[in-house]
């Protein structure tokens, strides 16, 4: 009897700016695994209301929730790449479970990317072309208080890769992670 292959579950988790979009397109096209950012689930709420309103935030939890319901009855065989900024705080960390709980559920290998690079280098990419249009972070203020303040989520998945992108190209980074999980 043949079993069906189990998929993967990839959360590359870093700093707005790190290049967790750019990769995340190559390593979803290098895997044939479908690719959910941050901003698939984050845009429709900036779209219609200011991060203050509440019902920015209620209309961020009804997306994910439809989106994971939905990836959690994919075919098992199917495989996530996922991109996230979370921080080690309590809201950040329960977080994390969108991801290990379906992992789970599935029996699918979840692998934790975690990506940072040189404040400085962040900086500069924060306020590349497109990233406003995008509606993602441009505001290098912002992304100084979230460094100061705060630290990339850690250690929550049972295998976790680290990367420095600070000076590799997405290509390289995307080629790293994929012989640190054996593909």
């Amino acid at each position: 009897m043949t079993q069906n292959p189990v998929g993967r579950i990839i959360h590359i988790n870093g700093w707005p700016g790190t290049g967790k979009l750019t990769v995340g397109r190559l390593l979803a096209k290098r895997l044939g695994a479908r690719l959910i950012d941050n901003h698939t689930l984050l845009n429709p709420a900036e779209a219609l209301f200011s991060r203050s309103d509440p019902l920015h935030a209620s209309l961020r939890g009804q997306i994910r929730h439809a989106v994971f319901d939905h990836a959690a009855r994919a075919d098992p065989a199917e495989s996530f790449v996922f991109t996230d900024a979370l921080s080690d705080d309590a809201d950040d960390a329960a977080t994390f479970s969108w991801y290990s709980d379906p992992a789970a559920a599935r029996g699918a290998d979840l692998v934790a990317i975690l990506f940072d690079c040189a404040p400085e280098e962040n900086a500069r990419r924060l306020v590349a072309p497109g990233r406003a249009e995008a509606l993602k972070l441009t505001d290098t203020a912002t992304l100084q208080r979230l460094r100061a303040n705060h630290k990339l989520l850690r250690g929550l998945a049972e295998r976790t890769v680290e990367i420095d992108t600070t000076g590799f190209s997405p290509e390289q980074t995307t080629a790293r992670i994929l012989a640190d999980i054996g593909v």
